[in-house]
């Protein structure tokens, strides 16, 4: 099978034009199935996640369908071109985690009286959509942004917001759709509530870890296998 090797320093974007081109000049029918990830990440020398971000991408663009269970299906060769070369989800969420368990730190040192009372109400919020079978982003996003306004600097708290806000793109959505369950957004609850404590307690340390390892167990979930094949 024609795969070239990818450059370790590439993105996902390299690696869905090789599998586009794959899939428009013919190699795979339309029905038929590409390899599974650990295969395409084999034969193209890159990481199974930036493998399943370019599948991501060409799911978006109309090219294949993944099915749970059963594996990456080519449905057409005419590509809709709806993505630019952004960083993909996982990119986004390892960004966060370096900013993020840092704002967390300074939170914990913060003298803001309704800090936690904030944070804890987004909590409510979340478990009241999740409750509701409402996708919880709402509580979610107002609880990093609260922890971000804590460090009074308005830069951060615009990345902060800019970064979380990706997740209303295409490859984001279309990620979660894949992955996000009532039980993984419980497990984020749970984790933004062990901040929350860290951050009540005034303890820098334990809130930068908290943090970091929450955005760390987010990574992990949206890089599971798409198929279960791999």
């Amino acid at each position: 099978m024609p795969f070239q090797p990818i450059e370790p320093r590439r993105l996902y974007r390299q690696i869905a034009d090789q599998l586009r081109q794959l899939i428009q000049s013919g190699e795979f029918a339309i029905g038929s199935k590409l390899p599974a990830e650990r295969d395409l990440a084999t034969k193209m020398g890159v990481s199974r996640p930036s493998v399943r971000e370019a599948l991501i991408a060409l799911e978006v663009e109309g090219l294949i369908e993944v099915r749970m269970g059963s594996g990456i299906v080519v449905i057409g060769r005419e590509s809709v071109r709806l993505l630019d070369n952004a960083p993909g989800p996982l990119e986004i969420i390892r960004a966060r985690q370096l900013i993020e368990g840092e704002l967390a730190a300074l939170a914990a040192k913060s003298t803001d009286p309704t800090l936690v009372l904030d944070l804890q109400e987004t909590l409510r919020d979340m478990e009241a959509d999740i409750a509701a079978r409402i996708l919880p982003t709402r509580g979610d996003r107002n609880f990093h942004i609260r922890i971000a306004q804590a460090s009074d600097n308005s830069a951060l708290q615009a990345v902060v917001t800019q970064l979380f806000d990706e997740r209303n793109g295409l490859m984001f959505q279309k990620l979660g759709g894949h992955f996000e369950r009532e039980a993984t957004w419980y497990q984020a609850v749970d984790e933004h509530r062990a901040v929350i404590a860290a951050i009540e307690r005034n303890d820098a340390d334990m809130a930068r870890a908290a943090m970091s390892g929450h955005l760390d167990r987010s990574h992990e979930r949206f890089s599971a296998s798409l198929t279960h094949l791999s």
